[in-house]
């Protein structure tokens, strides 16, 4: 590989050098008149990068060759030439040993230092190809510089466009019409660069390796180069056939499908400048009406969806009928085969008829994970109602939120502190399965539940809500059906699987664990809350029972990779709920081969069923640090658009919007909401879903995610919104103003994100009773770690809150007691001093024996690592459930202490 280097100042005056880059040199016997020295440091030394810059700036009136020999066994060899005397091709033969005549040379420029390659390149390795296209109007210099800022804005909103050129840099200010763009000078990196040609006189101004120096009519020179001026580089020029437009680019930074899409689109924004001026640059089309169509259907999958429509229990009689004594759920030790299953849900269908449940209603099932809470979801699909699953350790005013909203008649809970709501009557499951067969007397003249049509509401399940309160998503039965229907060939996926339920039936990847193996015959693990939490009983469990298909957050698989998982034996594991850095996969590609496992990264939404597109994953790109999220699941497809709601070509970043078979019906009750999110698809006719999400499709057709637009995150595979919490801090009456954001220990570590909350208060306020009011309303996931109180929060020039401003959240503090505190822990007690020491060092506060982990900011990951530090010292390391009853440093030894058969310390 070979790059042209030298001091851009005197290449330009005085001489053009070549650099030669590969192993030692051939016998410098061969080269008359070559220096050679001996560097004793590798290449890539700093001391190295400088002797190659002194050589590159060094004057020579004649050639002159130096051979720099590196310590790695890696070499330069420079060739220096008065400019004028030497073309690439004279000094080529001369790094080669060749003689050269100069009198058949010609002069070299240096190519502009390349700034970081954009986030819409795309780019890759190795020599670009030029585009070339005919243009129907030349225009002229001011015209493309305009059509150029157009486009790169459109291509990149948020960085100001600078264009360089052979007259230094330019920009172009924002104006109310494309006549009233003006070209101004500007300073900064280009990346694009324009070279515009005001002459018919082209001879050999440019070919695959030269540009133009640009002096003047008749006095164009030709000027060799290895690589353009600028990363992306666009020459306007005349030659005997009419207006011509070249583009060449450095394929580190762009691919050469971007490349060639970004030239038409340049050329059509071009024509628009040159004949409708007075149209608004906010206005203006990137692509006509071809290239949309090549766009919208870069989005749809390689692959057709094949399916029936039908409901769930329409698609599950099938299986229980096919295999009836094979088992469908395991519960610990226990088991349910799919006739049994069948059996109990449709006992538990009379009890709700008994009840008053008819089709069409919502009911609320509110169970811990369990084999009788697949039963209970079951029959509510039975009796044609929708099930609404809430889980019990939400807290008391979330659950009446969601019993009201919902407007439920009957829940289905073992709570007994479900909270009391009007016109909402709770019923166990063993409640509803005494009541006989037939049920009550009805009134009704026929008491037999109709079936659900595909197009009825299965299911409705709460998101985080920016107004402060969640919001329900309908998805109805076809969708669960198009899902599994959309995987099953792909995967896999038959009667011979076993799949784990580890998340909870609030979260909608349980919808894909339960119905995703249900519906393909397959059998269903149940993974315990405490379970779930205690990577090394995950393990053993997925031992135990040979699970073949594991779906996991990025965040739990990652407890998952800290205990030894040798022995695992699944064959698919399924990402979802939150981004993905691929980077962690590596050790668990060390013990599970691709194989032996297929690794899938899913990007989906509750409002578009579970799951969008699929991306299989390799060591490779696991080692490259993809964010691709693949393509599109067969029946459901992609765009990425604009705020106006206009296509972006491929590269460019934008609102990731999805149409097809996972679209749901709506949010429940919110048909504002639903109107602006759920809008008409202007290509299928359909109806598509506006996710907020920030992606762009790369020229393959793969999606990459880029994040949320607004304020939403993805926190352990949670969605959340966080002027949800905002606006729950602000009902506070002691809070005054309220800012919430996310931070990470790890920024590579998605598992480290945490919640930090910033208040002003009325005085008399204290942050740690407003932490306290909001863990009465919050789940656990979304309550702030801290809150920090400020005399005022700190806001940019336009009135903004300025993030960047905050400070470092303050400790946390445990509530005051009424009671002295007790004694500490005697000195010479080595777990108590080793605990304190780990939880300290965890939390990032002084702990003292009495102080409670969860008032400190503790949560099931700080769990985890604590019990991770603890084993690593061979000390005893406590249950996820052990902590939770005895959150205290003194709780947790003496727990330990006992199932060790051991006295707690006095």
């Amino acid at each position: 590989m070979s790059a042209l280097l030298s001091d851009p100042h005197f290449h330009a005056t005085h001489c053009h050098a070549l650099r030669v880059r590969s192993g030692h040199s051939p016998d410098p016997a061969r080269r008359p008149g070559l220096w050679i020295e001996d560097v004793p440091v590798p290449a890539t030394d700093p001391l190295a990068e400088r002797r190659r810059a002194t050589e590159l700036a060094r004057p020579g009136r004649d050639p002159r060759q130096v051979l720099l020999r590196y310590a790695d066994g890696l070499c330069d060899l420079i060739v220096v030439a008065p400019r004028g005397r030497w073309d690439r091709a004279a000094l080529n033969r001369l790094a080669a040993g060749e003689p050269v005549a100069p009198n058949d040379a010609r002069p070299a420029p240096q190519a502009a230092l390349a700034p970081p390659a954009p986030a819409w390149g795309l780019g890759g390795e190795g020599p670009s190809d030029p585009h070339v296209v005919a243009l129907d109007d030349g225009g002229d210099e001011a015209s493309w510089l305009a059509a150029l800022a157009v486009t790169l804005r459109r291509y990149d909103p948020d960085t100001p466009p600078v264009i360089g050129t052979d007259r230094g840099g330019f920009t172009v200010e924002e104006a109310a019409t494309l006549g009233e763009l003006k070209p101004s000078s500007a300073t900064g990196p280009a990346l694009t660069g324009l070279l515009f040609i005001d002459t018919t006189d082209t001879t050999d101004i440019i070919d695959n390796t030269g540009y133009s120096a640009l002096s003047g009519v008749g006095e164009t020179e030709y000027v060799p180069c290895l690589a353009p001026p600028f990363p992306l580089t666009v020459s306007v020029f005349r030659d005997s056939g009419g207006p011509r437009l070249r583009c060449d680019h450095l394929s580190s930074h762009f691919s050469a499908e971007i490349a060639d899409r970004f030239v038409r689109h340049l050329v059509h924004v071009h024509q628009q400048v040159l004949h409708r001026p007075q149209t608004p640059p906010d206005d203006v089309e990137l692509l006509d009406e071809a290239e949309r169509a090549r766009t919208a259907a870069l989005g749809r999958p390689p692959r057709s969806l094949t399916a029936r429509p039908a409901s769930v229990p329409g698609a599950l009689a099938r299986i229980v009928a096919a295999a009836p004594e094979r088992i469908a759920v395991t519960d610990g030790d226990s088991g349910l085969t799919y006739r049994e299953l069948d059996e109990r849900a449709a006992q538990l269908v009379c009890g709700l008829r008994a009840r008053g449940v008819r089709a069409g209603d919502r009911v609320g099932v509110c169970l811990e994970r369990s084999a009788e809470l697949v039963v209970s979801l079951l029959a509510v699909l039975m009796a044609g109602a929708t099930y609404v699953p809430v889980d019990p350790a939400y807290p008391a005013e979330r659950l009446a939120h969601t019993a009201r909203d919902a407007g439920l008649g009957v829940v289905i809970t073992r709570l007994p502190e479900f909270p009391d709501v009007a016109d909402c009557v709770r019923v166990s499951p063993d409640e509803l399965a005494k009541e006989p067969a037939g049920g009550r007397p009805s009134p009704e003249k026929n008491t037999s539940p109709p079936p659900p049509s595909p197009d009825d509401p299965a299911y409705v399940i709460y998101t985080s809500g920016s107004t402060g309160r969640p919001k329900g998503v309908v998805v109805p039965h076809r969708n669960v059906i198009a899902l599994v229907d959309a995987t099953r060939d792909e995967y896999g996926f038959s009667e011979a699987d076993v799949w784990t339920w580890f998340h909870s039936s609030a979260f909608d990847f349980s919808v894909w664990e339960i119905w995703g193996c249900l519906l393909t015959g397959g059998r269903l693990v149940v993974v315990p809350y405490f379970v779930s939490r205690e990577p090394d009983q995950f393990r053993d469990l997925l031992v135990a029972e040979k699970v073949t298909v594991l779906s996991q957050t990025p965040s739990a698989f990652a407890q998952l990779l800290d205990v030894d998982h040798t022995d695992v034996s699944v064959r698919l594991v399924v990402f979802g709920g939150e981004p993905l850095d691929t980077r962690m996969l590596l050790p668990w590609f060390d013990r599970h081969p691709e194989r032996s496992c297929r690794v899938v990264n899913m990007f989906g939404i509750t409002e578009t069923t579970v799951h969008v597109t699929e991306q299989t994953l390799t060591r490779k790109l696991a080692l490259a640090a993809t964010r691709s999220v693949g393509r599109a699941l067969p029946g459901w497809h992609l765009y990425v658009m604009d705020p106006a709601g206009r296509l972006l070509p491929p590269g460019a970043a934008g609102e990731i919007c999805v149409g097809g078979a996972g679209v749901a019906l709506g949010y429940l009750g919110q048909q504002e909401l639903t109107g602006s999110r759920f809008v008409p698809d202007p290509f299928t006719g359909g109806t598509m879903y506006r996710s907020g999400d920030l992606g762009r499709l790369r020229p393959d057709g793969r999606l990459e995610h880029l994040g949320r637009i607004d304020s939403q995150v993805k926190i352990r595979g949670f969605r959340i919104e966080l002027d949800e919490i905002r606006s729950v801090l602000l009902e506070d009456p002691d809070v005054r103003t309220a800012a919430v954001l996310v931070r990470r220990d790890d920024p590579a570590a998605s598992a480290t994100a945490r919640i930090d909350a910033y208040v002003t208060l009325s005085p008399g306020g204290d942050p740690a009773g407003v932490r306290e009011r909001a863990a009465g309303i919050l789940p656990e996931y979304m309550l702030p770690a801290t809150v920090t109180a400020l005399d005022a929060l700190p806001l940019t020039a336009n009135g903004k809150l300025d993030a960047a401003k905050l400070p470092a959240p303050a400790a946390p503090r445990p509530p005051k007691r009424d009671t002295a505190p007790a004694a500490p822990a005697p000195a010479h007690d080595d777990l108590t001093a080793s605990l304190t020491e780990i939880w300290s060092d965890v939390l990032g506060v002084p702990v003292g024996p009495d102080d409670d982990f969860f008032e400190l900011g503790g949560n099931s990951l700080f769990a985890v690592r604590i019990g991770a530090a603890l084993r690593a010292r061979g000390l005893p390391s406590p249950r996820l459930r052990e902590l939770y009853r005895h959150p205290t440093v003194r709780g947790t030894v003496a727990g330990l202490r006992a199932v060790a058969g051991q006295d707690p310390p006095m």
